[in-house]
């Protein structure tokens, strides 16, 4: 199991940085990135203190642990000068908290972040359109495909969108507090509720993982 984007107590989660990775740990995950909500006032802090338990873990535990950040709910015009700070600040992915159904995500959000050389993820995009998509094939953006509640309304349009474009998707947690983490069994009925087949469940689980882990820094 692999799990790019899930919170701490330094945004809204519930479990301190260590303490989630231990937990994943526990239940067998072999990478994980922690992408706490920033905005511009808590981006360079938030990647710091993150960065520190991040390097504990690489240095004694099992899995890889990746520093990372979520823009959440910022102006779209302001996500490259901010995703490129989150890089230089030591981030090693860069989610953009994309258009969800279930939140008023700022419209051109999505179109913005599939745009930006420095985003990796568009976490829970919503009604993503075949442009958007396209856009982020062009450049190398996964699209997530989430196991969260009410960020997953859209799951099957987003798979079908992506599929139409040729791109990526990612699966995520977007785990919050430890009864949010799910196992290999669930991240499966996640993908094919989304409609993907028995090959791109495969792939998704399997393969998929291994570029985020290559740009993050390990193989």
């Amino acid at each position: 199991m692999h799990n790019f984007h899930c919170h701490t107590f330094l945004s809204d989660g519930v479990l301190s940085p260590i303490e989630l990775l231990r937990r994943c740990e526990a239940l067998g995950y072999q990478t994980v990135a922690i992408a706490d909500h920033v905005g511009a006032a808590m981006l360079e802090f938030t990647i710091e203190q993150v960065t520190r338990d991040c390097d504990l873990a690489n240095a004694h535990m099992s899995l890889f642990a990746i520093p990372a950040v979520e823009l959440t709910h910022v102006p779209p015009a302001t996500i490259p000068e901010l995703a490129s700070r989150a890089k230089q600040a030591g981030a090693r992915l860069v989610v953009v908290h994309g258009e969800t159904p279930v939140e008023p995500v700022a419209p051109g959000t999505n179109a913005a972040a599939v745009a930006c050389a420095d985003v990796d993820i568009l976490a829970h995009p919503g009604l993503l359109s075949l442009e958007e998509a396209a856009t982020a094939r062009a450049n190398r953006v996964f699209v997530e495909i989430t196991a969260r509640g009410g960020h997953s309304l859209t799951n099957g349009h987003v798979a079908q969108v992506v599929r139409q474009a040729g791109g990526e998707w990612v699966l995520n947690t977007d785990a919050h507090e430890p009864g949010d983490l799910i196992d290999r069994a669930f991240a499966e009925r996640v993908l094919r509720g989304a409609g993907l087949t028995d090959a791109e469940v495969r792939r998704t689980l399997n393969d998929t993982p291994r570029e985020l882990r290559r740009r993050a820094g390990r193989t």
